[in-house]
């Protein structure tokens, strides 16, 4: 049965991997960019779909712009995939660091996807099987030693915890909220030597998120849904 679901950030990468394949098979689908020609370049990629699939454009740093484009949606909304995010200052170390640019890593990281699921929240509610996946990285795991782009790992750390926080508010409402993992993937970000490829990733995520229960709640999981140790 079709579902409706909102992917931030899927202008590219593992986010625009997860829409193009949702709208392959027949999901209604509302995506996120940060800009016109992103989201005219996205209709071009999805428009032999038959599916609905709705655009909107606005910066995770932006409340009143989330909030003005969560306006625009239909409920209810049965899965919401915070995806959008960035890597941060080229200078991110313990013992050099490009303290204005982790700041704005952070906004956007950590807080941006705060602010969608706090937006798109009443849409959820009368889902019969909400589910909420916050983007994560296994770079954000505290069993993940190392020092290198700290800033990022960092704010994928905050993002679980957050992640956390939202699993025992949301309990009560029956909404699952998951931190997710998507591997390393060949992107812009991951880079050409990554393990996965885009499709690989966020095929196995759509696998996972489909199969979510409300007991699944407050886990930390793999794009094939395997437990991450937080």
């Amino acid at each position: 049965m079709a579902e409706h679901w909102f992917i931030s950030g899927a202008n590219r990468g593992i986010g625009h991997g997860l829409a193009t394949l949702l709208a392959a098979r027949g999901d209604d689908v509302d995506a996120s960019v940060r800009s016109d020609e992103a989201r005219e370049r996205l209709q071009h990629d999805v428009a032999r779909h038959r599916a609905r699939f709705a655009i909107q454009v606005f910066d995770q740093r932006d409340e009143a712009g989330i909030r003005a484009a969560a306006r625009e949606l239909a409920e209810p909304l049965d899965v919401l995939v915070c995806n959008a995010g960035a890597y941060g200052p080229q200078t991110q170390s313990t013992l050099d660091m490009d303290f204005p640019g982790a700041l704005d890593l952070f906004d956007i990281n950590t807080l941006g996807p705060l602010r969608l699921v706090q937006a798109v929240l009443p849409l959820m509610l009368s889902a019969d099987n909400p589910r909420i996946a916050l983007m994560s990285s296994g770079l954000g795991s505290m069993a993940m030693e190392g020092s290198t782009n700290i800033a990022y790992r960092a704010a994928k750390a905050a993002l679980n915890k957050i992640a956390q926080g939202l699993a025992h508010d949301l309990k009560r409402e029956k909404v699952t909220v998951v931190a997710l993992s998507p591997g390393w993937v060949r992107t812009d970000m991951g880079g050409k030597n990554a393990d996965l490829s885009v499709e690989e990733s966020a095929g196995g995520i759509i696998r996972t998120l489909d199969a979510l229960t409300s007991a699944d709640t407050g886990r930390f999981l793999d794009y094939r849904g395997l437990d991450v140790p937080w």
